[in-house]
């Protein structure tokens, strides 16, 4: 690797972690040692790249720093067709438009040398199978879920047995075939999930739920996890 892409890297490895990230940790990745590390650090520092940290402890990149638009790896631009190819076959209308738009302005920015990787690419998502057919608006409940509002659900369950649910909507999951809504359901006082194909009608109300959609979200995969936790226990102890 040259080191201008060893530099880049850097900054993409410092940008995509919440956490202070090790040169050890970085070496390894990059397929460097970490004196390199600690050199290139420094040039990116001396460089004015907002780099905070120090050897031993680990480095983070402040927020607001940005780099040349589309700055793409052939990598990269595989990955970007591929998650582009599966959310238009599987998102919802507006988010399906979005991923075509998404390759389209891909397309147009690239260097020459990426075009066939992009018009020509060696993975493909799988076709989609049948989906069942939905009413919500999945492109409200995701206004309602940036900005922290609760929804009034008119569900059916899998035995035709309906129910209003008030829900804090926090994540919208994608299954092979269906959509799910994970929300905290007022009326069970618990996390609940939701296939999107199953509710009758929804009412998107202005009342804000307390605390952010972040912490929301964080509360869920955290029940998730120590759920799975516990089940993991419980085969390994022959008590499932």
């Amino acid at each position: 690797m040259r080191r201008a892409d060893r530099l880049f890297q850097i900054i993409q490895v410092l940008r995509r972690s919440s956490k202070p990230v090790t040169a050890d940790a970085m070496a390894t990745e990059l397929e460097t040692s970490k004196r390199s590390i600690y050199r290139d650090i420094a040039t990116l520092m001396g460089q004015r790249v907002p780099i905070r940290g120090e050897a031993g402890i680990g480095y983070v990149l402040d927020g607001g720093f940005d780099m040349p638009p589309l700055m793409l790896t052939s990598d990269e631009v595989e990955a970007a067709v591929l998650g582009a190819q599966w959310v238009a076959g599987r998102g919802d209308p507006a988010l399906a438009r979005a991923a075509r738009d998404l390759v389209a302005k891909i397309a147009a920015t690239v260097p020459e040398k990426l075009r066939p990787v992009l018009l020509e690419p060696a993975v493909a998502s799988a076709p989609t199978w049948k989906r069942e057919v939905e009413t919500l608006d999945m492109s409200r409940v995701r206004a309602s879920i940036h900005a922290g509002r609760k929804l009034r659900l008119h569900y059916s369950d899998e035995q035709g047995r309906e129910t209003l649910r008030v829900i804090w909507p926090c994540l919208v999951g994608y299954r092979e075939t269906t959509r799910l809504l994970v929300g905290w359901c007022e009326t069970r006082d618990d996390f609940r999930t939701f296939r999107t194909d199953r509710v009758v009608e929804a009412e998107f109300l202005d009342d804000r739920y307390p605390g952010r959609p972040a912490v929301l979200r964080a509360r869920w995969f955290a029940q998730m996890e120590a759920e799975r936790a516990e089940w993991l226990n419980r085969q390994g102890d022959g008590t499932n």
